[in-house]
C-alpha cells in the first residue's frame, strides 16, 4: 500500500476512487432552483387527477404505521399491534397498512402480536435517528432486530461523513448493515433536511443505493426533520436514473411531518411523474407516518374515524 501511495506521488494526482468514478455515470448538475421549479409545475398541474377514492385506498395500503417514542413501551407496541390485528377485522375491504415500525427493542412483541399477513415488521436501527455511534454497535443492534423477528430495516446513513465528502466511510457503514440485514430490505435514510442542496440529497441517494439500501427514506421525522416535495422529487430523479443505469428497482418513503391527506397525494403524484406506474405498489412506494393513517380512513369511509 505505501508503495502504491509513493507512486502516486511522483504523479502529483490523487486516484479516483471507484465510488467517485460511480457517481460520474449521473447527473450532479443539478440546482434547488430548477427541482423547485419542477416540483411546483407537477403540483399546479398533477396533483389533482391523483385526489381521488381508489388513490386514498391504495395510499393507506402504503403506510408505515410508527411509533417511535420515549415512552414507548411492550405493552403500548401491543396495543399499538393490536389494532392493526384489529382493523384488519373491522375494515376487510379496505388495505391494510404496510408495515408496523418501531424500535428494536420491541421487535419481538410486534411479532409475537401480529396476527395479519402481509404486513411488515420494520426497526429503526443502528443508532437511530444520529447513527452516531461506533459501526460494531450499529451492525449488532440491526442483527439483533432481524433475530427478534424485524423484517425490514430502516437505518441512518452518517449525514457528517456526507457532508465531508467522506463517500468512503458512508458507503461502507452502509454496507456492513447491509450485510447484518440478511436478505430483509434495508431502507436508508438521508435526512434530507440537513443535506441543504438538491446536488447532496442526490449524491446522498446515490451512494445508499450502491452501497446497497433497498429503499431510500427522506428523513427521520425527529428534530424537525420533515420530507419535503423538493427532496422526494431529487430522490426520485435519483432512483430512475440508477434503475436506468442498473435496472435494480430501489423502493421510496417519504416519512416526517406528513400531516394531511394532501401532502401523501403530493409525494404520490412525484413518484407517478418522475417514476412511473411500476413504482406505485405498496412495496416500491411507503409513507412513514401514524398521524395519516386515521385522515385517509376518514376520507375514506366518509367520516371522522379515530381508529389508530
Amino acid at each position: 500500500m505505501e508503495e502504491h501511495q509513493h507512486n502516486h506521488e511522483h504523479h502529483h494526482a490523487q486516484p479516483v476512487s471507484h465510488i467517485e468514478e460511480a457517481l460520474k455515470k449521473y447527473n450532479l448538475d443539478i440546482t434547488d432552483a430548477e427541482v423547485s421549479e419542477a416540483v411546483k409545475k407537477i403540483i399546479a398541474e398533477k396533483v389533482h387527477e391523483n385526489d381521488n377514492l381508489e388513490v386514498k385506498k391504495f395510499l393507506m395500503g402504503s403506510i408505515e404505521l410508527t411509533t417511535l417514542k420515549s415512552t414507548d413501551s411492550d405493552t403500548s407496541v401491543l396495543a399499538f399491534t393490536e389494532k392493526v390485528n384489529k382493523f384488519d377485522e373491522e375494515y376487510p375491504t379496505l388495505p391494510h397498512v404496510a408495515t408496523i415500525c418501531v424500535y428494536p427493542r420491541y421487535a419481538r412483541t410486534v411479532a409475537e402480536t401480529l396476527e395479519v399477513d402481509g404486513v411488515e415488521i420494520a426497526c429503526v436501527s443502528g443508532s437511530f435517528p444520529s447513527s452516531q455511534s461506533l459501526i460494531e454497535v450499529k451492525t449488532v443492534e440491526t442483527a439483533m432486530a432481524i433475530k427478534d423477528g424485524a423484517t425490514e430495516i430502516d437505518i441512518v446513513q452518517p449525514v457528517g461523513a456526507l457532508l465531508e465528502g467522506d463517500y468512503e466511510t458512508v458507503v461502507d457503514e452502509i454496507r456492513q448493515q447491509k450485510e447484518a440485514c440478511g436478505e430483509h430490505d434495508m431502507k436508508v435514510i438521508l435526512e434530507t433536511s440537513l443535506l441543504k442542496t438538491a446536488k447532496n440529497i442526490k449524491i446522498a441517494s446515490l451512494l445508499a443505493m450502491y452501497a446497497g439500501a433497498d429503499y431510500i427514506k427522506t428523513s427521520t421525522g425527529k428534530e424537525n426533520s420533515v420530507a419535503t416535495p423538493e427532496a422526494a422529487y431529487v430522490m426520485c430523479q435519483a432512483i430512475k436514473e440508477y434503475y436506468d443505469e442498473t435496472g435494480i428497482q430501489i423502493g421510496f418513503k417519504p416519512a416526517g411531518g406528513l400531516n394531511t391527506v394532501m401532502d401523501a397525494l403530493i409525494y404520490y403524484t412525484i413518484v407517478k411523474e418522475v417514476l412511473g406506474e411500476k413504482w406505485l405498489t405498496n412495496k416500491y412506494l411507503r409513507l412513514g407516518t401514524s398521524r395519516l393513517a386515521n385522515l385517509l380512513l376518514s376520507e375514506v369511509v366518509g367520516e371522522e374515524v379515530k381508529f389508530f
